[in-house]
């Protein structure tokens, strides 16, 4: 377990140091990603960005228990 929580640690704080970059290949703009804008109000809801992550971090994890 604390191997686990070691390495889903280690991809947050990577994802963080690598979010300038991420944001500049255009993950959290994909289409399918919900933004709703009014006067005094944002909302952006990343759909399309959650399911490519999703994968990819399944993928991975599926990878480290083999």
């Amino acid at each position: 377990m604390s191997r686990i929580l070691i390495t889903v640690g280690l991809i947050l704080v990577a994802a963080g140091l690598l979010w300038p970059w991420i944001q500049k290949a255009g993950l959290g703009r994909l289409p399918g990603d919900i933004v709703i804008e009014r006067e005094n109000f944002r909302f952006y809801l990343p759909v399309t960005t959650m399911i490519i992550v999703s994968v990819v971090i399944s993928l991975i994890l599926w990878l480290l228990r083999k």
